[in-house]
């Protein structure tokens, strides 16, 4: 035998490589053997339960990498509270309906060149759907989420659907639904309304304009001194095409307006005046100056000054730029001096403004404009693919067509108009103005605002809550309840808080066809009838049949057999509309919530991204005040966006390979994990090649050292070869206070969701505690001193303690590295039938942190600190060839007794050599006055010492020992002999 085989050199099978994307899917395998997530349920069957419910993700598409970081996250909260000792159930759910779906569906049917009716599309759209949901659950699933998918939710799903229409009843019930013609975003490729939540502003160049509206020669004497010479109102908008539907001329009723004329230039020699705003004035004579309008070296004279509200008490009308009506001039406190005019275009159903001010005139425009009732009055000119209509009001050069701008910058419609006004001199200025317009986030087209019949919830109107208690609307009880949520970060609670209080009514209507429909009926004068008794009995046929039925039964049929329906006109059509996604998706807490006997209502937690103050969080807690009188969540957290180095979104839609299957492929799931847990995900999260080579280093260190302690504890037995503290060394005492410390920190950091906090703190103990420190130190007392040495033994357990506690931290995040690892830390095998993730959450000992162990501690982290003194000494050595490794060196360090720190080398002078790695260190004590202690190195050659072949270290004297050639030092002739009595006995 030789001497090198006698070494306790570490021997595991747990591999340096994880090649996790060849791994990754046996354990997967493994874990549905064992029935893992099943078993971490019963595990805490008799505990509370910490109920995170699902926001489901559109089954339109692969997994992509943003909504990979969504659901890990998730992950990663219910592992960690499984592990605290909490019943986490965990249900998720998939968002079926909607336009995003509809439009993949329709844009292949158009390339297949097939026309479908609803029902055929709507069955198109069920297997698309069924599909993705199939793909999404596999790639859910390779990344490690342990879910209760035999139950998953899908909001297609009848029972789905028939709670919804239920909920949909009490809205009814309340009078919260009601029917209107008031302009909504409008998005002209998809023909549709879009929720808030499905806009997207975008960089836009749109032509600024301002344009005179001729006031005619009225009698009022006010204006008497200009009325002989043309007066004009002069309003500024980007948006050219809605001026055939303006009605009005809105000003701020308390705002001074100047009447002006031109001492020089284009207006002076048509006598022109202008009328516009005082605190505009300037700002306007700049910008048409620039057109020749004025001489800016003889800038306009002011003739007159008025007050808002006196134009509409002298009754003036302003007349259309090229259409023959008038453009009564109307009074509206939201006419602010930022740009512009301050004489706002006023088209009541292009406009949410707009409307405001049409219903507030109503009588007078129906009057003025020659409507047949005020509702004509929110005037919108145009059909659902964005074609002005021929109603006999629109010039016929501008009927069909169209205000979608085919390329950016290109609206047909704008082009006309600017060339009417040209052809009129009502143009004054035309300029491109850059600014932030809303898009669709389907076809990332500009969307208009358009009037026409929609279904609406009031947010405003006051109903009757669960209590009976009437003095509440839902924006009120969505403000007051606000507070009691927890908004994870705090700034959620703003952000929430500000979307509530200036959204509009929520359009809850869509003319689409996968969907829920609204089950409304009209009767033959096309008056609605919406019934919540209707809506339930509705519900419960669509739950033994689906909504489908809605689509291919006629009203009669589907109204057979309901009582309350009995009593209605007939012949009934029935509503072509589908609900909003958002109400679908909204109404998850009374679908899955309420009746999933495994959650609970109010969820603990919902966890999305921050663009969901706008969606789901919203449309959330809309249908929860309306259905139950309080939010469905107790806390809501929210991450950022996944971005690329220079800070933008990763998006689906740029075209480039950003799905999570690309990245599990290359990296594995456990890479991805750690990447997203590195990060502080309250912000955007920057993805690169660079990140993840900086993440795989990390790993590949954590795994080293996770392989250390694993190979070190070959035949150490925890239950029989532990020892107890009073074998400790100062140093198994240092790293078990700093263990604690560590446990104590991730829990918190983990408690309040900080995950990257605690990844931090992991990774700096075993990079720096671990790798650089106590294993360094640990390896010659680990090889070289008998395999059941005391000092061996209490190495084992605080190495055995430490690992238990990093893989119980890190399992939330890296749950295959981890589960591996602790099979063959309990198992000596890859696979076992135990888990890491059926093991309670580390606990340290409170020992670790006594005063004893704190003592020990710091006086460990002083003497490490003084050895990096001393090992820029020893690197000098090495640097001059006179060293190879540190245990060539012996070190003297030379002063005083009462120098700095040399009370504390002396009470620890035997270990000193253990601990700088070095063969011997003298301690001398001098009659120098200087309060610092010299160090000096040099080479243990130097001194007389001898090698010992074995343990490396350098020795006054060898011995020989019984069946080996070479001599040995005396304190590996001990662990020989020890050794081999052990191995007979």
């Amino acid at each position: 035998m030789q001497l090198k085989d006698t070494l306790n050199l570490p021997r595991t099978d747990f591999p340096m490589r994880g090649n996790l994307t060849a791994r990754e899917p046996e354990r997967l395998a493994h874990w549905e053997k064992i029935r893992l997530y099943p078993r971490v349920q019963e595990k805490n069957a008799a505990h509370p339960a910490f109920v995170l419910h699902d926001g489901p993700p559109f089954t339109n598409g692969d997994v992509h990498i943003g909504t990979a970081l969504n659901k890990l996250l998730k992950d990663t909260v219910l592992r960690f509270q499984a592990m605290r000792g909490h019943r986490t159930p965990y249900v998720p759910g998939w968002d079926c309906h909607g336009l995003p779906i509809e439009h993949k569906v329709s844009k292949e049917l158009r390339e297949a060149k097939k026309s479908l009716t609803p029902a055929e599309l709507r069955a198109e759209c069920a297997t698309f759907s069924a599909r993705y949901i199939e793909k999404q659950r596999a790639q859910f699933q390779r990344l490690g989420v342990l879910a209760d998918w035999a139950h998953e939710y899908k909001t297609m799903a009848p029972a789905y659907e028939a709670a919804e229409l239920r909920a949909f009843a009490q809205f009814v019930e309340r009078g919260l639904v009601y029917r209107s013609k008031k302009p909504v975003y409008w998005s002209i490729p998809c023909e549709t309304a879009l929720a808030e939540a499905e806009i997207e502003y975008k960089d836009h160049v749109s032509p600024s304009i301002y344009v005179k509206f001729p006031v005619p020669n009225i009698d009022v004497e006010e204006l008497s001194l200009i009325l002989e010479t043309p007066l004009y109102f002069v309003i500024w908008t980007t948006t050219p095409w809605t001026l055939p539907a303006n009605l009005a001329i809105a000003v701020n009723p308390d705002v001074d307006y100047v009447v002006i004329n031109a001492t020089a230039g284009e207006a002076k020699a048509k006598g022109e005046h202008y009328i516009v705003a005082k605190p505009l004035l300037e700002n306007f004579i700049a910008a048409v100056s620039t057109s020749g309008v004025f001489d800016p070296a003889n800038p306009p004279q002011i003739c007159q000054q008025f007050k808002g509200r006196q134009f509409e008490e002298f009754g003036i009308r302003a007349r259309h730029p090229f259409i023959d009506r008038a453009s009564p001039i109307v009074l509206a406190d939201y006419v602010t001096m930022d740009t512009g005019t301050g004489a706002v275009h006023t088209a009541p159903g292009h406009g949410l403004e707009d409307y405001q001010t049409g219903l507030k005139y109503s009588k007078t425009l129906a009057e003025v404009h020659g409507f047949k009732d005020a509702t004509e009055v929110i005037y919108c000119p145009l059909d659902d693919k964005g074609f002005y209509v021929n109603d006999g009001r629109v010039p016929a050069e501008l009927v069909g067509v169209s205000v979608l701008e085919g390329k950016p910058g290109k609206c047909p419609a704008n082009d006309k108009v600017l060339e009417m006004l040209t052809a009129r001199g009502a143009l004054l200025a035309n300029t491109p103005y850059s600014h932030q317009y809303p898009h669709c986030w389907r076809s990332k087209t500009p969307v208009i605002f358009r009037a026409m019949d929609q279904w609406f919830i009031g947010l405003d109107r006051p109903f009757a809550d669960a209590h009976g208690r009437v003095e509440y609307s839902l924006r009120t009880l969505a403000k007051d309840s606000i507070a009691s949520v927890q908004w994870i970060p705090a700034g959620g609670e703003n952000r929430i808080r500000g979307a509530v209080e200036s959204r509009p009514d929520w359009c809850i209507s869509r003319q689409r066809a996968w969907g829920v429909p609204i089950p409304a009926f009209f009767d033959a004068a096309g008056e609605a009838r919406l019934d919540p008794a209707v809506i339930r009995a509705l519900a419960d046929k669509f739950a033994r049949g689906g909504s489908n039925l809605w689509f291919e039964q006629d009203a009669e049929k589907l109204l057979d057999g309901i009582e309350a329906a009995k009593s209605w006109p007939r012949p009934l059509k029935k509503s072509a509309d589908t609900l909003d996604v958002w109400l679908d998706s909204g109404c998850s807490h009374q679908a899955v919530l309420k009746l999933n006997p495994t959650l609970h209502f109010p969820a603990d937690l919902y966890l999305e991204g921050s663009d969901q103050h706008r969606g789901w969080f919203q449309s959330s807690l809309w249908t929860a005040l309306a259905t139950d009188g309080t939010p469905p969540y107790r806390a809501v957290l929210t991450h950022g966006f996944v971005v690329d180095e220079k800070g933008k979104k990763l998006s689906k839609s740029d075209g480039k390979p950003q799905t999570a299957d690309d990245y599990v492929k290359k990296y594995g799931a456990d890479l991805i994990r750690l990447w997203i847990a590195s990060e502080d995900f309250r912000q955007d999260i920057t993805l690169s090649e660079n990140i993840f080579t900086h993440v795989s280093n990390t790993y590949r260190g954590l795994r080293n050292t996770l392989m250390y302690q694993l190979g070190n504890l070959a035949g150490f037995d925890p239950a029989h070869d532990a020892t107890g503290p009073e074998y400790f060394t100062p140093l198994e005492k240092w790293v078990l206070h700093k263990l604690h410390g560590l446990v104590t920190e991730v829990t918190t950091a983990f408690n309040d969701y900080n995950f990257h906090l605690g990844v931090k703190a992991i990774d700096q103990f075993i990079s720096v505690t671990l790798s650089r420190q106590y294993h360094d130190i640990l390896k010659d007392r680990l090889y070289t001193f008998a395999p059941e040495s005391p000092e061996r033994r209490a190495a084992q357990t605080a190495i055995h303690a430490t690992l238990r506690a990093l893989l119980g931290l890190l399992a939330p995040v890296l749950p295959f590295t981890t589960d591996e690892a602790f099979s063959h830390l309990t198992a000596n095998t890859d696979f076992s039938d135990d888990s890491i993730h059926l093991q309670p959450w580390p606990v340290a000992d409170a020992a670790w942190a006594s005063p004893d162990f704190a003592q020990a501690s710091a006086d460990v982290e002083a003497i490490l600190k003084f050895r990096e003194r001393v090992n820029e000494k020893l690197e000098v050595l090495r640097q001059e060839k006179k060293i190879g490794k540190s245990l060539d060196a012996v070190v003297t360090l030379s002063g005083p007794a009462a120098a700095e720190l040399m009370p504390l080398l002396r009470r620890h002078a035997a270990v000193l050599p253990e601990w700088f790695i070095v063969s011997q260190v003298e301690l001398r004590l001098t009659e120098d006055s200087a309060s610092t202690i010299d160090i000096a190195t040099a080479p243990a050659a130097d001194s007389g010492l001898l090698r010992c072949p074995r343990c490396w270290r350098w020795v006054p004297e060898l011995f020989a020992v019984e069946g080996f050639e070479e001599k040995v030092c005396a304190r590996d002739r001990g662990a020989l002999l020890a050794k081999f009595a052990s191995q007979k006995t």
